[in-house]
């Protein structure tokens, strides 16, 4: 028995004990993440609460800082191809903030380079580490602390922005279903060139939810199409779950953030869930084009 949970500890590379809240999907996601990409990996990220859970790794971790995203895996990437280590993947990742707004023209140049990288968002939408505050990747109606009454513009769809970069493969995941989580990025891990994975990381904190709930409520985020799983691999589309939609205000009135809106407000996200739905399927196994 002793000797089994020590080999199991032995092979786990996230170590126990992290400084993320209570029901924080970070971990979770990390867990999942380093078991698809093995010990051969390099990861440059930091930042992010939802990433704390990387420095309590077993493997070769880099900190950087929000503007940088991106810039430091490019140089890991090309020191490895220049010493003819071809068989270690490089991960660069960063919360939403970093991604879609303070980094992104960075993540944009390595994605037009095509680097040898898989580039994560950690997306717990909203700048959770450093008091709440709304980011581009904010959902419409979210409170945050610079959003008191609720967030007035539609959440940034970097996920088809970053698949319009022609990048050999693109994919959205939840902690709330692991095996398609880490299926993808078993994928990523093998395809040559610039690979993009986003996860939305549930947050009790910022969200309003109960922490035993974190599962629950990022698999009502996929039930309702608010949060949709695909892929994008050489430019085709395919949606990974196809679920019987659920209506939005399951998942709206399970979080606290959204307690504000009006049934105007409500309607309003329904009807844009429903357009990114019946578009994404419209794009199903076709070349996208944006």
């Amino acid at each position: 028995m002793n000797e089994a949970f020590d080999r199991r500890y032995d092979e786990n590379m996230l170590q126990g004990g992290t400084t993320c809240c209570p029901g924080c999907g970070g971990p979770l996601f990390w867990k999942m993440a380093l078991q698809a990409l093995g010990p051969r990996t390099v990861i440059y990220g930091d930042g992010p609460c939802a990433m704390c859970a990387i420095r309590n790794i077993k493997i070769p971790t880099f900190n950087l800082h929000f503007s940088f995203v991106a810039d430091g895996a490019t140089g890991i990437v090309n020191a490895f191809k220049a010493k003819g280590w071809d068989d270690i993947t490089v991960v660069s990742s960063a919360g939403d903030g970093a991604t879609g707004d303070i980094s992104f023209g960075k993540i944009s140049a390595a994605a037009e380079r095509n680097e040898n990288m898989i580039q994560i968002c950690v997306d717990n939408e909203a700048y959770m580490n450093t008091g709440i505050q709304k980011s581009g990747l904010t959902p419409y109606g979210a409170w945050t602390t610079t959003t008191p009454g609720g967030k007035e513009s539609n959440k940034k769809d970097v996920p088809l922005i970053m698949a319009a970069h022609g990048i050999p493969y693109m994919a959205t995941v939840s902690v709330a279903y692991p095996r398609d989580l880490q299926a993808k990025l078993g994928k990523a891990k093998d395809i040559e060139g610039f690979k993009y994975i986003h996860a939305v990381i549930p947050c009790p904190t910022g969200w309003r939810f109960d922490p035993a709930k974190a599962v629950e409520v990022s698999r009502l985020g996929v039930d309702t199409w608010a949060w949709p799983l695909y892929e994008v691999e050489e430019g085709v589309l395919r949606m990974s779950r196809k679920p019987e939609q659920k209506p939005v205000t399951e998942y709206l009135k399970a979080q606290g953030r959204f307690r504000r809106l009006s049934e105007e407000q409500i309607e309003y996200v329904q009807t844009t869930v429903d357009e990114r739905r019946t578009n994404l399927l419209a794009m199903e196994g076709k070349r996208i084009t944006l």
